[in-house]
């Protein structure tokens, strides 16, 4: 199974939030996933992202493609909350 992490919207219009998922890659984003690995909310006095660091690098160690959308956050380490 090929594995992908990535950006799963849900909130309300207007307010997103998004949940970084590892996810089948051939599945569409809203569908089921395999794990819940962080959360991201853009909108708001402050910017949050948070991230499960072992489970990130537990699924880049077998062979997690990471999204577009979420390489573009993991960029800019210094926003980013590293969380057990």
């Amino acid at each position: 199974m090929a594995v992908a992490l990535k950006l799963m919207r849900f909130g309300k219009k207007g307010h997103p939030t998004y949940r970084i998922v590892a996810i089948d890659k051939r599945k569409p984003r809203t569908s089921e996933y395999l794990e819940n690995i962080g959360i991201y909310q853009p909108v708001g006095t402050k910017t949050a992202l948070s991230i499960k660091k072992s489970r990130l690098e537990y699924w880049q160690s077998q062979g997690a493609q990471i999204s577009e959308g979420l390489t573009k956050l993991l960029k800019n380490k210094k926003k980013i909350t590293f969380t057990e």
